[in-house]
């Protein structure tokens, strides 16, 4: 059983473009204390601020999620958020030399080989998880996030664009490593070609290209090599909205029903689910045997279930 809190065994680094700053960033991941959770450090600016994901620290959720405390600003966290909560990295000090977290190549895929390569840790400190005790739910419209209790973390997620290629996908995850690895990870960030100047005149994009974006015109994919998946774009949201419940700091033990959503209201259902204490419990399992007395099962991480290279 993963009941156990990991960090890295070894420090790691990569250098990046910005999607939205266009600026090219180093990214150091360093190995972190038990209950440390993830901090990331900003190494431009005076002092090196740092700031503590969690779901209070989240400021901007304007097409990415930006956090931010004590003079330290961190944008489009997301995908990397998403490799952490994938191979159950609990602690992690993330050092930058910019304003947001470099976007690679789109996807969660290259955090997931560099966490790989600096190796994971398992610590003596346990892991917490939030069991879902009753049914919550949100809605803005036609878009909609409801919770249902379970005894796995489940994720059903469907996006419904006014485009001939978006139109009903829909996909649904049983969680462990494996599936995130193969199936969820390396699906990439979307756009369309229409939105991309507009982006650019609002200071959003600057750094976007078809090295890091599927970018969509009004009928076809125009990256040279096509789709990863033929249902990219929702694997992608699934892999978005992973990363922005990893903000909460422990995995979430509840099936998600998930229509239409965004960053936005994602972090909007995770504040009223923070204030709506009847909805979940909070629990620590000290063995083995705990799981099935609590009547869940915890998902496989980590180091049982092993990363496809």
């Amino acid at each position: 059983m993963d009941y156990k809190q990991r960090t890295l065994k070894y420090s790691v680094g990569c250098t990046g473009i910005g999607l939205h700053s266009g600026e090219k960033i180093k990214l150091t991941i360093r190995p972190a204390q038990i209950n440390t959770g993830i901090r990331f450090v900003r190494r431009d600016l005076p002092g090196f601020p740092s700031v503590k994901v969690c779901s209070n620290n989240v400021i901007d959720t304007t097409l990415a999620t930006t956090i931010a405390s004590n003079g330290c600003r961190v944008a489009t966290i997301e995908h990397l958020m998403a490799a952490f909560f994938g191979l159950g990295i609990d602690n992690a000090i993330v050092e930058l030399d910019g304003p947001e977290v470099p976007i690679m190549d789109g996807s969660a895929a290259p955090f997931l080989f560099l966490i790989k390569d600096g190796g994971i840790k398992e610590q003596d400190g346990q892991k917490q998880f939030i069991i879902i005790k009753k049914a919550f739910s949100i809605k803005d419209g036609n878009r909609s996030i409801s919770i249902y209790p379970s005894k796995k973390f489940q994720i059903s997620y469907m996006i419904d664009f006014q485009h001939p290629m978006l139109k009903n996908q829909e996909y649904r995850l049983n969680f462990s490593t494996g599936a995130f690895a193969r199936d969820i990870s390396k699906a990439r960030t979307f756009g369309f070609l229409k939105d991309v100047q507009i982006l650019k005149d609002n200071g959003f994009a600057k750094g976007g290209s078809l090295d890091n974006a599927i970018v969509i015109d009004e009928f076809k994919v125009l990256n040279e090599d096509g789709l990863r998946f033929e249902d990219e774009f929702v694997r992608h949201k699934i892999l978005d909205f992973i990363g922005d419940i990893a903000v909460m700091g422990a995995p979430i033990i509840g099936r998600f029903v998930v229509k239409r959503s965004g960053h936005s209201l994602n972090h909007f259902m995770l504040r009223k689910l923070i204030t709506s204490k009847r909805h979940w419990k909070t629990i620590t399992l000290k063995n083995q045997t705990e799981p099935t007395r609590n009547s869940i099962e915890i998902p496989t991480i980590g180091l049982q279930d092993p990363v496809p290279a």
